[in-house]
């Protein structure tokens, strides 16, 4: 049988998680209001009205979550920083919050003491709520960039010394189309009359889209200039997005495939590392795709020193769709012979399909050139929910994503030369899914939510025994980089 191929030693695997869907204690040591606390309060607004007053009370037990990413061998664990606890009030002017500092700064001196890499997230969707009654959030330009880049500030300073890999903002596809567009996500605004009583779907994604990509360029422009020079780290941004294959062999839906990619990848990537929008889109969108200035373009491209990728799934993609945000195209996962794509999640847009996993990998590096971060990557096992614990823990399903998907990461390292760095399943705890609340569970540790106690699943066990073997004996096939071989408080971790 031939060799067992492994990764590089310098690869980092761990596990991901969100302030506002694990910390709970929205009301505690001077937190603020984020729009997420308000939206989830609206009726309707979650499928089973819950919202993340307590989450997985991660603000109270973060020393259990530490303890379990130990038990797992976690290298690495990315969370993200709760704007509103940093600062309550969110402006850049307004006073900052010590005890969130000391929150934070005591949870990364203890992954630290615990050899595992902090990753950090500054904005995973908790804009302060005051932020936008004050002026609008996202919407206004002038403001939100200011506060934006002060937050990052406050964070650099409190945390950079330790923290030496920066994700600006998460998947702002998800925070113009689902919270500016289809009003499913905080702060709900949209066209149709059932979501939201006001708000453009016309426009205001696309305007919202322009401000997080600038907000995140001027961030990084400012840990660039002032703290990397001494602190060493990396700095990008996460951008979600799944590959998209033609349905059939027929030029439309050949054409239709790559139109996908443009609106739900391009749309971002193509301004941050190509330095320009998608052709497509600035076809169908016309004078509502809003455009930087020649100044805000020098500082937009180039602003990532990685591709931070968060992607669940395929689609096969057929022309013809009605749907703007998805480039009008439409998504499914039944071939034409009547065949599914792969095994169905809990979620209706997620099924196993690990040759498109390591066909997107490619997709990205050959055409931004850029080290990748897989940030987020994981499954919903159908109807988990309603499953007794010992049967929940026994989550096959989720095992076979993982078991596809990391051999598909191998094989795009190993056979294609895919420079891929890290590797984060989502998530480390069952949490408040968003606009799911708790109907839907990621983990791969079931979190009772009566008692909070954590069960750990055999998916975690399976990624943490994958991981182990793979980098038991592997080789320094990438060049060791600040990126992938930090020194944390003096020592080198691998």
């Amino acid at each position: 049988m031939p060799a067992t191929k492994h990764l590089p030693k310098t690869f980092l695997w761990g596990f991901a998680t969100a302030a506002f869907q694990i910390e709970g204690s929205t009301d505690v040591d001077g937190r603020g209001k984020s729009i997420w606390d308000d939206f989830c309060r609206s009726p309707g607004t979650t499928l089973d009205g819950k919202n993340g007053d307590v989450a997985t009370d991660s603000y109270k037990r973060w020393k259990d979550d530490i303890a379990l990413l130990r038990q797992y061998g976690a290298k690495a664990y990315r969370f993200s920083i709760s704007w509103p606890r940093i600062i309550p009030l969110g402006g850049r002017n307004d006073p900052v919050n010590p005890k969130g500092i000391e929150f934070y700064s005591d949870f990364i001196d203890e992954l630290i003491a615990n050899g595992i890499v902090p990753f950090a997230t500054l904005y995973h969707w908790d804009l302060p709520q005051n932020l936008h009654d004050r002026y609008g959030g996202w919407l206004n330009k002038d403001e939100i960039t200011k506060d934006f880049v002060r937050y990052s500030r406050v964070c650099f300073e409190s945390f950079g010394d330790r923290v030496k890999h920066w994700i600006t903002i998460n998947e702002p596809w998800c925070v113009s189309v689902l919270g500016y567009g289809r009003g499913v996500f905080a702060p709900g605004r949209s066209m149709c009359p059932a979501k939201s009583s006001d708000g453009d779907s016309s426009t205001e994604p696309w305007i919202v889209a322009s401000h997080t990509i600038l907000s995140h360029a001027l961030a990084v422009q400012l840990y660039r200039n002032e703290f990397k020079p001494t602190q060493g780290g990396v700095i990008g941004i996460t951008l979600n997005g799944d590959m998209a294959i033609p349905y059939d062999d027929s030029p439309e839906n050949s054409s239709a495939a790559q139109h996908a990619l443009d609106f739900a990848i391009g749309w971002y990537a193509d301004p941050i590392y190509l330095g320009y929008y998608p052709e497509y889109m600035k076809q169908v969108l016309g004078d509502r795709l809003p455009e930087f200035t020649s100044e805000e373009w020098t500082v937009v491209k180039g602003s990532s020193d990685f591709y931070g990728m968060n992607t669940y799934t395929t689609n096969l993609c057929k022309a013809g769709g009605h749907d703007e945000f998805q480039g009008f195209v439409d998504y499914t996962f039944t071939r034409p012979d009547g065949t599914q794509l792969g095994t169905q999640a809990h979620c209706a847009w997620l099924q196993t399909h690990p040759t498109g996993f390591r066909q997107l990998l490619n997709y990205l590096y050959k055409k931004y050139k850029t080290p990748i971060y897989v940030t987020e990557n994981g499954f919903a096992v159908m109807n988990e929910t309603k499953m007794p614990i010992d049967q929940a823990v026994n989550d096959t399903d989720r095992i076979e994503y993982f078991r596809g998907n990391c051999e598909a990461l191998l094989a795009a390292i190993t056979e294609d030369g895919v420079d891929i760095r890290s590797y984060f399943a989502w998530s480390l705890l069952d949490n408040f899914e968003w606009a799911d609340g708790y109907t839907t569970r990621f983990g791969v540790t079931y979190v009772d939510y009566e008692t909070q106690k954590r069960y750990p699943k055999e998916s975690g066990k399976f990624v943490s025994k994958w991981f182990m073997e793979r980098l038991s004996s592997g080789k320094e096939i990438l060049s060791p980089t600040p990126s992938v071989a930090p020194l944390l408080n003096g020592r080198q971790l691998h």
